[in-house]
């Protein structure tokens, strides 16, 4: 062989042929440690290996010229040997098996021997013994045979890689997991056998192994199919760690497979039980937090997306939102869109009713047999038939099988045995397909929010009459008085709170006089309505007696005791323009604003009596100037009380805005409201501005 064709050719381990500059020895010949003797044909040592110094004790020097079966055989084993010896150097039979040596300390050594004739090229023979110690080769063995029994018989999969991660071997347990023969693993990489890319994080973690040498264990599940099983889903868990032989060469990989697929779906599904029953705890304090319609369908859908669904509607019948439409029971059925919402920009929401749309659905709609049957639908698996019947139209199904939808629900609104509409969700980007728990789910989701909406809608209807009462009772737009000009604003309680009971009033009096009057019932509702309607009633017949407004209030005090439960705050002032002079009476409600020309707004300090209903004290009228270009500004607690800020923070502001004497009433009103209003504010308001301007009793009479 040339220089050039350096180094040979051999086989590794695994049985692969190697082109590799540095060949190394096996560590397996060194664990046993193999002596070799050569004899000549009378028996004598002609050559002594370091290992059979090590294995016998004696040195070459000791040994070389010796008798072999002299120095290394016991007496009672001497002629056996002797014949044995002849034997294998007349047939040229090998003889093998353990025998007892005698060594130099004296000790025997049972050694595994295997002795044979060799022939050298004069024609002369010699003998070959070939000797290890016998315990430490049948300790190899024992191992051997319990690693191929444990392997073979493991129910665990073992793979062996090499350092190319190219399979060695694989037990039968890992080709039944594989659905793969080992002699189809045999040379084949890893990923071509586990092809799918989610593979790609344990062949990472092997050449991490095989890098570092340290071992991952149970740290890597994979899911996934495999050959074996291609319908199903799999979960392994998978333990690596490096193969070293006893020199500390690295030779590949074990990988061990434990197929945990039953821990896995157990796992799973005890999160997912663990999501639906947080998705209903969120939906049970997110779901109802106020008493309206829209809102209430809005906070179902916000619960169920993105958590549960990717679209999501909810629709009530239009009977139920408005009274005077009656039911249909045949043909289609309207709809009325409350709330729709999507995880993401999707065609399925272009096919949804926009919210406050009233859209037509046809009896053979799953919408319309949703909410005629008053049973939840469940579509697993949509198809094009399928789709058809979800959306309200030809072109609506279009935009859901654009959008991907595979999977439907449908379920009834009911709440108190009346069926109010549907909520319908369905899935898209989800791969999951929506099933009986979904269901059951949403069951419960739509029933709370049902009775959210059904309550919500019970308090609009009565609310809406309280507001009715309310507003009938309320004067019209006051009209011009002797030296006065008014300027009013009555606002109701936000949507989700009831209707109060403020008020206010502007009554003519004899000798040209005029009360005002603010007043607020304290409660809410058509009953607080009520009796804001029965005093004012009162305050109109009192004021016309030509009574001072402390008899006045003396008077509604002892109406309002009568009344039980129910105590009303009020304000009475009386203005003669013969005099420029007001009267002023105040039942426990808050202050007045005394807007003086060419001076800024002041809170009028007055005698605060009991409110009315609260006591029999006495009450005090309190007389002030108001001279033409002055403004007396009355209002209810409403306008001014927040539970962000406190009263007198809120009574600056308002003498703030009032700093401006010279914009008209109107525009006052208006500023005072948009500033000190808030969004959702749970009180009603009555406001009254009254402004003095010269008068004579001939412009009365010029009038007349």
């Amino acid at each position: 062989m040339s220089d050039a064709e350096w180094p040979p050719a051999y086989l590794d381990w695994t049985g692969t042929r190697r082109e590799d500059e540095h060949s190394q020895p096996s560590g397996l010949m060194d664990l046993l440690a193999v002596a070799a003797v050569l004899l000549d044909a009378e028996g004598r040592i002609v050559l002594w290996s370091p290992q059979a110094e090590a294995l016998y004790g004696y040195a070459a020097r000791e040994a070389l010229g010796q008798y072999a079966a002299r120095l290394l055989v016991h007496d009672e084993h001497l002629e056996w040997v002797i014949k044995k010896f002849a034997e294998v150097m007349e047939t040229g039979q090998s003889w093998g098996g353990t025998f007892p040596i005698r060594c130099k300390d004296g000790s025997t050594r049972p050694v595994e021997l295997r002795n044979m004739r060799l022939l050298d090229d004069h024609g002369e023979f010699y003998a070959l013994g070939l000797g290890t110690d016998s315990p430490t080769l049948h300790t190899l063995e024992r191992d051997v045979a319990l690693s191929t029994r444990l392997i073979s018989q493991s129910p665990i999969g073992i793979a062996i890689l090499d350092t190319d991660l190219r399979y060695v071997a694989v037990n039968p347990a890992l080709e039944r997991m594989h659905g793969i023969s080992a002699k189809e693993h045999l040379g084949r990489h890893y990923r071509e056998i586990m092809e799918e890319t989610k593979f790609e994080v344990p062949e990472a973690a092997m050449r991490q192994v095989l890098h570092t040498g340290i071992p991952l264990v149970d740290q890597s599940t994979v899911v996934g199919r495999t050959p074996a099983d291609p319908e199903h889903i799999h979960a392994w868990s998978i333990s690596l760690y490096r193969l070293e032989d006893t020199q500390g060469h690295v030779l590949g990989v074990a990988d061990l497979v434990v197929d945990v697929t039953d821990r896995y779906q157990a796992a799973t599904a005890a999160t997912e039980t663990r999501r639906r029953l947080a998705l209903i705890a969120d939906g049970s304090v997110r779901i109802g937090t106020t008493l309206d319609v829209e809102q209430t369908a809005q906070e179902l859908a916000d619960v169920t997306v993105p958590e549960f669904a990717d679209v999501v509607a909810v629709d009530v019948l239009d009977s139920v939102i408005d009274e005077h439409r009656p039911a249909t029971t045949g043909g289609p059925t309207r709809f009325r869109a409350l709330a729709v919402k999507a995880a993401y920009s999707t065609d399925a929401l272009q096919a949804a009713d926009p919210p406050g749309r009233i859209a037509s659905y046809d009896a053979d709609r799953l919408a319309t047999r949703c909410v005629r049957t008053g049973r939840p639908i469940l579509v697993p698996h949509a198809d094009g038939n399928d789709l058809t019947r979800i959306a309200r139209d030809d072109h609506a199904a279009t935009l859901l099988a654009r959008a991907g939808v595979h999977s439907y629900m449908a379920v009834p609104l009911t709440a108190r045995g009346t069926i109010l509409g549907f909520y319908g969700l369905t899935r898209a980007r989800d791969p999951r397909p929506f099933d009986e728990d979904d269901l059951a789910i949403a069951t419960e989701l739509a029933s709370r929010a049902a009775v959210c909406i059904d309550n919500a809608r019970t308090h609009q209807s009565v609310r809406n009459a309280a507001e009715t009462l309310q507003r009938s009772l309320l004067p019209k737009h006051p009209p011009d008085l002797p030296g006065l000009r008014v300027a009013s604003r009555y606002l109701p309680a936000q949507a989700a709170y009831e209707i109060g009971g403020d008020w206010y009033d502007v009554l003519p009096l004899d000798g040209d006089k005029t009360a005002l009057v603010v007043g607020d019932v304290m409660g809410s509702g058509i009953d607080a309505a009520a009796t804001m309607g029965r005093l004012r009633t009162a305050t109109a017949a009192f004021a016309g007696l030509d009574l001072g407004p402390a008899r006045v209030l003396e008077q509604l005090n002892a109406i309002t005791s009568g009344l039980d439960p129910y105590i009303a705050t009020c304000l009475y002032a009386a203005y003669d323009p013969h005099n420029a002079t007001c009267q002023i009476a105040n039942a426990g409600h808050l202050p007045p604003v005394l807007v003086h020309s060419g001076s800024h707004p002041r809170l009028l300090d007055l005698p605060t009596g009991t409110p009315l209903g609260a006591g029999n004290l006495p009450f005090d009228t309190t007389t002030l100037p108001l001279a033409p270009g002055d403004q007396l500004v009355l209002y209810t607690d409403g306008l001014v009380e927040t539970r962000h800020h406190s009263i007198d923070e809120r009574l600056d502001t308002l003498l703030h805005l009032l700093d401006s004497p010279d914009r008209s009433l109107e525009e006052t009103c208006d500023r005072l409201l948009h500033d000190l209003r808030q969004p959702d504010e749970r009180d009603d308001v009555a406001l009254l501005i009254a402004r003095a301007h010269p008068w004579t009793p001939d412009q009365q009479r010029r009038r007349s």
